[in-house]
């Protein structure tokens, strides 16, 4: 039995386009691996850790191979917790809506927390850095208000660029995109893209 964990990061919930088609590639998922565990994870419910002074200390300390102090070894275990979840699932789902041409604010807390020597990636003078969070597929589903996938709108794109760069550099190789563009154009277009990007979703999801 495999575990998938569903990353949800819009607010707008039952208006979100996002999670509309997630919802989809879950049920997809759940009809073609019935004996597989589905967590989900919403950002907007889920307490975070402060990435404050104390949390920076310790990556530092980390990082140097240095020991904590109480407060520093506190934050790091706190830090470490989420690290353990995360890693724990054999398979990702994340839906996110584009904000500002990037990621929601929840979402960039979320990364920042996982993001991290040790745990999700490692770093050698020889080597350099290397991704630890190896051979586990994702699925990412990303809806925008605007047309992004191509042309010159393309260079105003924060939000998929960056996401997956960051997977790629927590070791993640097998990342399989799902766009809903542009949700803010005429109601039939935009029936017509996320049906589109539906059936691409349930594709995805039965293979994963």
């Amino acid at each position: 039995m495999s575990k998938l964990l569903y990353i949800e990061s819009s607010p707008r919930k039952n208006r979100s386009k996002s999670i509309e088609v997630a919802n989809a590639f879950l049920a997809a998922y759940s009809a073609a691996h019935p004996s597989d565990q589905v967590e989900t994870l919403d950002l907007w419910k889920q307490a975070l850790p402060e990435f404050d002074n104390y949390t920076i200390d310790a990556k530092y300390q980390v990082m140097h191979g240095q020991s904590f102090d109480e407060l520093q070894q506190a934050a790091w275990d706190a830090v470490v917790a989420v690290c353990d979840h995360f890693k724990s699932a054999d398979k990702y789902l994340i839906s996110l809506p584009m904000w500002n041409f990037g990621i929601p604010y929840k979402l960039k807390h979320y990364l920042d927390i996982i993001a991290q020597p040790g745990q999700t990636f490692s770093f050698s003078p020889d080597t350099g850095y290397k991704g630890l969070v190896t051979g586990k597929p994702i699925a990412v589903i990303y809806a925008r208000g605007g047309a992004y996938g191509s042309g010159g709108a393309n260079a105003m794109d924060f939000q998929k660029s960056y996401l997956e760069k960051l997977l790629e550099f927590i070791g993640f190789t097998e990342i399989n995109s799902i766009l809903i563009e542009p949700t803010m154009a005429a109601p039939d277009a935009v029936a017509k893209t996320t049906k589109e990007a539906t059936k691409l979703a349930e594709k995805i999801a039965a293979s994963l």
